[in-house]
């Protein structure tokens, strides 16, 4: 058999068999069943993390989701990521007749089948997206969110360049593959700090023969890598937050709160026109945010009244009362849930199904309220020096 795309590697007395594939190749997936019927090996890696795999065994992992609870751990945006992703490669699929990550799959039951022990090599992908998402500021973040926005909602087809490139990559760095151009330091923890986490999985897997399924991007990385010893505690903790925004977050309100409390003691009614503008500006811009989310009536309410409140605390968001909402009236059922990955597809599927309009609704109104903040902050400001 063919050793293209196969690397052997020899560290004391283990051999590890490394497998390049293609995310989006059904040759890949052959090849994946050959290598590890013939090589017959103690352990099989595959580059997964425990929460891919499980959505890989549980086809109906969406009817368990608790949407409150995903609003509560302020996790709705990182699931729309994970939407992105998912609606990213179903767009592969129809055009191309493919079915993203078989390779994978296919590494699962061949381990199965000859008994090797599978381990699950990948670091955890909200490990990754949290330390791309804390290393990018706050341009980056909006870049990003439009980014995958834009992805979901794309009609262009992928040219057969464009696969070719994607062949030599994984989902991942695929669907952040213009995003990283722009921030080239995000290539450390999406690409090298998985090579780490990756060679050091596959070293320490059990037995004398370990097969490993990788994305061909990640071979090289971890020919080199697997030589060094790596601690993986430390390439999974979150990297400490930086003091300013949060500083920053208290200072803008109780200025905000001093100034029109001094300009009430100089001149009432320009405190009184101050507070307003505050209130209409926040509330008004966070309800339009729950507006373009198609959200329930009251879900729309609840935007205006909280976000003039919810603006002078860092520790509340608007989005978060009016997900709420938007969710307790109109509550995902299990089809919504069924249909997750097929209604992320299309911009209509998007909007109609109750799960990813109860994000949407805690996306906007969030993101509505942060420029409420930003005009009506600015608004407040100018009538203060107009009054002084």
């Amino acid at each position: 058999m063919t050793e293209e795309n196969i690397t052997r590697i020899h560290i004391d007395d283990k051999e590890f068999i490394l497998i390049g594939t293609a995310h989006v190749s059904k040759h890949s997936a052959e090849q994946v069943k050959e290598v590890i019927e013939r090589e017959n090996p103690d352990a099989v890696c595959v580059e997964l993390d425990e929460q891919r795999f499980q959505s890989i065994q549980d086809e109906n992992r969406w009817r368990n989701m608790d949407i409150f609870k995903v609003i509560k751990e302020k996790k709705a945006t990182l699931l729309l990521m994970n939407l992105a992703i998912s609606s990213f490669q179903k767009r592969m699929a129809k055009q191309f007749g493919i079915n993203p990550g078989q390779e994978m799959i296919q590494g699962i039951a061949s381990a199965k089948e000859t008994g090797a022990e599978l381990v699950l090599a990948d670091r955890n992908i909200q490990t990754t997206f949290s330390r791309i998402w804390r290393g990018i500021g706050l341009k980056g973040k909006a870049i990003l969110l439009m980014q995958v926005i834009a992805g979901i909602f794309s009609k262009e087809n992928i040219s057969e360049e464009e696969l070719e490139k994607m062949k030599k990559q994984d989902t991942i760095n695929a669907i952040l593959n213009e995003f990283t151009e722009h921030f080239p330091e995000l290539k450390t923890p999406l690409i090298d700090e998985r090579d780490q986490y990756l060679s050091q999985k596959i070293k320490e897997a059990p037995g004398k023969k370990v097969v490993a399924v990788l994305g061909a991007a990640h071979v090289p990385g971890i020919k080199e890598e697997i030589k060094r010893e790596h601690d993986l505690n430390k390439l999974t903790e979150l990297p400490a937050k930086s003091p300013w925004p949060k500083v920053i977050g208290w200072t803008i309100p109780l200025v905000i709160l001093a100034v029109i409390a001094y300009t009430f003691s100089a001149n009432p009614s320009a405190g009184w026109q101050q507070t307003l503008s505050w209130v209409i500006w926040n509330g008004s811009l966070s309800a339009i945010g729950a507006i373009i989310a198609l959200g329930h009536p009251l879900a729309i309410v609840t935007a205006f009244v909280v976000a003039p409140i919810t603006s002078l605390n860092p520790l509340l968001a608007a989005g978060w009362f009016a997900g709420f909402v938007q969710a307790y009236f109109k509550r995902p059922n299990v089809g919504d849930f069924e249909t997750l990955t097929e209604d992320v597809f299309t911009v209509k599927g998007f909007w109609q199904n109750k799960v990813t309009r109860v994000l949407l609704v805690v996306l906007l109104a969030n993101l509505g309220s942060s420029l409420g903040t930003l005009i009506g902050g600015v608004d407040v400001i100018r009538r203060f020096l107009e009054n002084i």
